[in-house]
């Protein structure tokens, strides 16, 4: 037969080529009744899943709240693991408010992890106290004592920052933590005083500002640095009789989220924690449950350690 009169659906034609098979209205199977099994099995699976009892259904769901009323801080948090100790040993770390509390527990775990420490706060014997605490735990450490004043003025912050860049043989200053504030009494918005207004901001806002300014021209020299912020859960959901402690949280807040977005690419991180209750000597009575100080100063390494942008440090309120 010629091949140009050979009809199209018989075989090969010139101009269209091989004719594709006729198709079948039932489905070809192939392979042994094992691989035919294991093919249909993961719907088997999940038939099974929905036909399950729900209390077995509802168990991940309960682990995560359980996991939720338990937690101390934040998931992102809690996700990161310990605290990196490469990231901090042989490092020279500048804790303000380090004399007493938060300052001086982190001071400790610091000096654990094999840090350079600059202790400051406004009272020079409770600095070497700590200090001489932690050279007797760690003989080896590195421990300087810069007594500050964060209400002092820029001229007096200025003369502290060139002093803390020249310890430990000029290294430097790698993390500034942050932690000093100034504290009072809760008092009612409307019963606050200028002069009380104006003590608080001078130290949890002007001062860390200024020192902050002064400092950051150093690790933006060296292409790296770290600050840690002691901020406030106050600074987010503030409480009656926080007003002004609040505000000052808040302007902390603005001003290094903004910080970090300004220098993020040269080298300087900012960690910012969120405290909420903690329990210290001097905490008041009452019937919220506070995370304890360690832990407190546990969870702010880790944040720091791992590049944390910001951090909650808080049992979960319901």
């Amino acid at each position: 037969m010629d091949e140009r009169l050979r009809p199209r659906g018989s075989g090969a034609c010139h101009v269209c080529g091989p004719s594709p098979p006729p198709r079948s209205r039932s489905l070809t199977v192939t392979g042994t009744r094992a691989e035919q099994n294991r093919e249909v099995t993961p719907k088997r699976d999940a038939n099974r899943t929905r036909l399950l009892p729900r209390s077995l259904r509802l168990r991940p769901l309960a682990a995560l709240v359980f996991k939720f009323v338990k937690a101390d801080g934040d998931f992102t948090l809690l996700s990161k693991g310990p605290a990196k100790r490469q990231a901090v040993e042989g490092k020279v770390v500048w804790i303000t408010g380090a004399s007493r509390g938060i300052g001086e527990i982190l001071a400790k775990q610091f000096a654990a992890l094999g840090a350079k420490l600059i202790l400051s706060a406004r009272n020079k014997e409770e600095l070497e106290r700590v200090k001489n605490e932690i050279k007797s735990k760690y003989p080896a450490a590195g421990v300087e004592v810069l007594p500050l004043d964060l209400a002092s003025g820029e001229e007096a912050l200025n003369k502290g920052v060139q002093e803390a860049e020249s310890l430990f043989s000029d290294a430097g200053v790698d993390f500034m933590i942050h932690n000093a504030a100034f504290e009072r009494p809760k008092k009612l918005a409307l019963e606050e005083t200028e002069d009380g207004t104006e003590a608080m901001f001078r130290v949890n806002v002007l001062g860390t500002i200024a020192l902050t300014r002064l400092l950051a021209p150093y690790m933006l020299d060296r292409g790296k640095g770290h600050f840690v912020v002691m901020s406030s859960a106050a600074g987010k959901t503030p409480a009656p009789g926080q007003a002004i402690y609040s505000a000052t949280k808040y302007a902390l807040n603005g001003y290094f989220h903004t910080l970090r977005s300004e220098l993020c690419q040269k080298g300087i991180g900012v960690t910012v924690i969120c405290p909420g209750p903690i329990q210290t000597e001097n905490s008041a009575g009452g019937s919220e449950k506070r995370v304890p100080s360690e832990r407190c100063a546990e969870l702010t390494i880790i944040a720091a350690t791992h590049g944390v942008k910001e951090a909650w440090i808080s049992y979960q309120v319901f």
